[in-house]
């Protein structure tokens, strides 16, 4: 997740991803949409084409002008942006309901994200999924799932501690 923040982690990076899955692919135009100062623009999309979140593409020749386009890096994204999106839309839309509704092309239905397992499609919950460690796992690192021995000697769970809280 530290490595994911990294990246994507700021108020305006993520609002710039937004309106890169709306489509929204210049500068003037991220500009104008936000309210976000130039400077702060620039750094953070440069950050997301080193990232390889985004390609910079020239559109314009004398003077030469760039647009910014969803590499598949950054398409694979959109679950993450939607789901923020759609938790502001659940705990934090005003009275009137939801600011953008969002419709499916091939069904013409309005949706919310939802998880799935992957193999057997059911919906996931966090009680449902446990924690295991991967090949990637570094050796020092403990997973939530296993005994932890505090300073008086008593093994814990911090599993059930989560659970209980």
């Amino acid at each position: 997740m530290a490595r994911t923040l990294a990246v994507i982690g700021d108020r305006w990076t993520l609002l710039i991803l937004r309106e890169s899955f709306l489509r929204v692919r210049r500068f003037d135009d991220f500009q104008d949409r936000l309210g976000i100062g130039r400077p702060i623009l620039a750094d953070r999309l440069q950050k997301l084409v080193a990232n390889f979140v985004l390609t910079k593409m020239a559109y314009q020749e004398n003077p030469t002008r760039y647009e910014y386009r969803l590499t598949p890096k950054g398409r694979d994204l959109y679950p993450v942006i939607m789901s923020i999106v759609h938790w502001g839309d659940v705990h934090l839309a005003g009275k009137k309901g939801r600011p953008v509704l969002h419709e499916h092309a091939s069904c013409g239905h309005v949706f919310d994200p939802v998880m799935r397992c992957s193999e057997c499609e059911a919906t996931l919950e966090p009680r449902d999924v446990r924690v295991l460690p991967g090949p990637g796992m570094r050796s020092d690192k403990r997973l939530p799932t296993e005994k932890v021995t505090s300073e008086r000697g008593q093994t814990r769970s911090p599993t059930k501690q989560a659970r209980q809280t």
